[in-house]
């Protein structure tokens, strides 16, 4: 199923801070060096024009570090913001999400009790410009670094909102926004069984993650009566070991070996064991994957899956099973370096392999109506004028979309002249065209013309087909407006295949 998660930040690797002693460069190193130091002096003596040499620098750097692997990465001093959100999950912001649609950024997802929210950005809302400068044509990542800056300074957003005459300011004070590991946690009653089941949707392995999972998971289980756990790791792209290793704990014996890293140097290879007794040894666990779980992820499904102690359901994980290290060089900058490879107490290694379920879900996408309406926006636009015309909706779980809905919806998709045309019917329109064009005979072109008509659906028959996608998909986008980011997880949760076949599982 076509997911509408939005992802902002995926983390895909594990971290280490740790000093560092200057060294000597190996021969091969320091020749290669002499090479670059001498065909930067013979450009600076020699070349007509004025050169930026720290953009020179920094694009050799980068450009040399992608030959090696995508996660060995250098960082320079003015980059240290992202290296803190890499690292801590923190950063110093306005706490939304954006996106970029026909060259303008818009405001698709502010998180409940950020600044942006609590100054009144709206989700649909189009930044014109942040202080002062116009945010046309610049990528999300140039407007990201815009937004960003140190906690308690002000950035001034022009707005542009959907029914209101004309753009506005808002100023916000940025804060150090930390996201939340554990996005979403409830429990659900199970009819075959006496206790409820807990869910825990766990998003990335941050400084404290593994203390937020254990406080949510204690929340359940001694508040809530929760006696199984559905652990989701979909689209968690990793984080720090220590972090995973700490979450593995909870389920299995003291001095269990979790996972090796095994490098080129010796202080590169270590045995991380448990160190801890389980508080949850014997609760039944499940964990829900997909292709987006990466690095600390793959380690706790994969040590759990090893150790005989969780099933796995969803599809096979990332494959990313790389160690970087966080150095310092000179000048105040960093380098992330890979410097082993991840390996499961099967002594089975990570790196591009990933996890494969005991229980494979398919998450094809269907290029359908409703993968149409998604990436051409029509979701998201309906649902901002719904929040714009309806000042509530129902409480959740209440909330529904009704047929009412949808069929405004419809309506709303005349408005704005929407035409369905399917990959089908695109290919028979060339294929026609390509007729003429070969001078085939006016006979077999019109038997021709005569079935596109067939061949080109009709969006309300579409939807009609396809309601309950339909259904998911608008009500994700509303609930959004309204019950922020766990109402949404809270809403999608109905139509999850995955967290269904989960329970079954739990049930057995």
């Amino acid at each position: 199923m076509f997911r509408t998660r939005f992802v902002n930040i995926v983390l895909l690797c594990s971290l280490f801070l740790v000093p560092v002693r200057a060294q000597q460069p190996t021969t091969r190193a320091a020749e290669v060096i002499d090479i670059f130091a001498d065909v930067m002096r013979q450009v600076d003596v020699n070349y007509v024009d004025t050169l930026n040499y720290e953009v020179l620098t920094e694009a050799a750097i980068s450009a040399m570090l992608r030959k090696i692997d995508p996660y060995t990465v250098y960082y320079s001093k003015k980059q240290d913001k992202d290296l803190r959100m890499l690292t801590q999950g923190k950063y110093g912001g306005i706490g939304s999400i954006i996106q970029q649609r026909d060259g303008w950024t818009y405001a698709v997802n502010p998180y409940e009790g950020k600044p942006a929210q609590l100054a009144g950005i709206l989700a649909g809302d189009k930044i014109l410009s942040v202080d002062g400068k116009k945010t046309k044509g610049m990528t999300v990542s140039e407007v990201s670094n815009n937004l960003r800056g140190e906690p308690g300074t002000t950035v001034v957003l022009e707005i542009e909102r959907e029914g209101v005459e004309k753009p506005f300011k808002v100023s916000i004070v940025r804060e150090d926004i930390h996201l939340e590991p554990v996005s979403y946690s409830t429990t659900f009653v199970a009819d075959s069984l006496p206790y409820p089941i807990g869910y825990i949707a766990f998003n990335e392995f941050t400084e404290g993650s593994a203390l937020a999972f254990t406080n949510a998971l204690d929340e359940l289980y001694y508040n809530q009566g929760a006696r199984a756990l559905v652990m989701d790791l979909r689209g968690n792209g990793g984080g720090i070991v220590e972090e995973a290793l700490q979450i593995v704990n909870l389920f299995v014996d003291r001095d269990t070996k979790v996972v090796e890293t095994r490098g080129k140097i010796a202080r590169s290879n270590n045995v991380y064991k448990t160190r801890n007794n389980p508080r949850y040894k014997d609760l039944p666990l499940v964990i829900l994957v997909d292709k987006n779980s990466a690095s600390a992820s793959e380690i706790v499904s994969g040590a759990l899956k090893d150790l005989g102690r969780a099933t796995l359901i969803g599809q096979k994980t990332f494959g990313k099973g790389l160690v970087q290290n966080v150095r310092p060089v000179a000048h105040g900058g960093h380098v992330k370096v890979t410097t082993s490879k991840y390996y499961l107490p099967s002594d089975s290694c990570i790196q591009g392999v990933g996890i494969m379920p005991d229980i494979v879900m398919d998450d094809s996408a269907k290029v359908d109506i409703c993968y149409t309406l998604y990436m051409n926006h029509y979701f998201f636009d309906y649902a901002t004028r719904y929040h714009r015309l309806h000042d509530s909706i129902a409480a959740l779980p209440d909330f529904t979309v009704t047929d009412e809905m949808i069929a405004d919806f419809c309506a709303f998709l005349d408005e704005r002249k929407f035409k369905y045309e399917t990959e089908t019917s695109k290919f028979f329109a060339d294929m026609i065209k390509m007729a003429k064009h070969e001078d085939l005979d006016s006979a077999t072109i019109a038997q021709l013309e005569a079935l596109e008509p067939v061949l080109t659906p009709d969006f309300r028959e579409a939807i009609a087909r396809n309601k309950e996608e339909v259904q998911h998909f608008l009500g994700t986008e509303i609930v959004l407006r309204y019950y922020y980011q766990k109402g949404q997880a809270a809403y999608n949760l109905r139509f999850d295949k995955e967290l269904k076949r989960a329970l079954k599982e739990i049930k057995k």
